[in-house]
């Protein structure tokens, strides 16, 4: 889809604007189904469900995103259970979306096929 699974999440200590909404929607085009949501503050972040067979294949695919996060230093919410897991990435730093956010989520659409 893009090449941004190549690229290495950097990290944010709040020195960066967050996303705009025209810079999430062109960045959004190159992740396959995450969804952009708004948080009750306003604040932009990724949601993603994936379904699976059994809990532990949830449990394989949540350990395989919990490693690319530590690679990558960069860690989303993570939910899972029978069947299911779902993904949420956002920047706390910038309470909001930046680069790394979709770095992320194009790394964990790579492990998830």
């Amino acid at each position: 889809m893009s090449d941004l699974s190549k690229k290495k999440c950097i990290p944010c200590s709040g020195e960066i604007p967050a996303f705009t909404e025209e810079q999430i929607n062109e960045f959004k085009t190159k992740v396959e189904n995450w969804n952009i949501m708004k948080n009750d503050k306003g604040h932009f972040y990724l949601s993603k469900d994936f379904k699976f067979k059994n809990f532990e294949t949830s449990l394989n695919f949540i350990n395989k995103v919990s490693q690319i996060a530590e690679d990558e230093n960069h860690h989303p919410d993570l939910k899972f259970g029978w069947g299911y897991a779902n993904i949420i990435i956002m920047t706390h730093a910038i309470n909001g979306l930046a680069e790394s956010d979709f770095v992320l989520a194009a790394k964990i659409d790579e492990i998830s096929v």
